[in-house]
């Protein structure tokens, strides 16, 4: 009977860690893309923001964006309001006017700034070489985020560079992810 619990268990560990994006720092994701390179798919959140927990809560949980985020992007979560020193392309970022007193709202932090973000969460793409491909504002249900995971992964966006060939892909886009 213990051997038969001990089974269940493991399994069931198994399965949660399955379900869930393989999140890491922006430093560990560009020494990865050094071995095998990957596009950076960059989740950046504030502790006070309910649709980045809703963006946990319900997109990041979903098993086709788990699955195809873990297979196609090395993921990072950042605190856009944190107090982490971030080197990233040589340079060190950080957040100069922090307050740790603060229970809400703080100061943006550097890294977030010259990645564009003005709105949270944002989702930075980021390609091979550590190029900003883009932001992507707002929280994205499993169905919204499709079509940019997709586009940025294969490198649709190279071709995509007017409003009317974004329109086009969009009505031509065909989703799969399951809901």
């Amino acid at each position: 009977m213990k051997k038969l619990i001990i089974c269940v268990l493991i399994t069931m560990v198994a399965f949660v860690q399955a379900q869930e994006i393989n999140w890491m720092s922006l430093e560990n994701a560009v020494e990865l893309q050094k071995k095998t390179p990957k596009k950076i798919m960059m989740d950046v959140y504030t502790n006070w923001c309910g649709p980045c927990k809703l963006l946990d809560k319900n997109t990041f949980k979903n098993k086709s964006v788990v699955d195809y985020v873990n297979d196609n992007y090395y993921a990072v979560k950042f605190n856009a309001e944190g107090n982490t020193d971030v080197t990233f392309k040589e340079k060190t970022y950080s957040n100069p006017n922090f307050d740790p007193s603060k229970k809400g709202r703080n100061s943006q932090h550097e890294l977030a700034g010259s990645f564009g973000v003005n709105a949270y969460p944002t989702i930075v793409f980021i390609d091979e070489n550590g190029g900003l491909i883009a932001p992507i504002p707002g929280y994205k249900a499993p169905n919204q985020l499709e079509i940019f995971l997709k586009l940025f992964a294969t490198n649709k966006y190279k071709e995509v560079t007017t409003k009317e060939l974004w329109e086009q892909y969009q009505r031509e886009f065909q989703p799969s992810f399951k809901i």
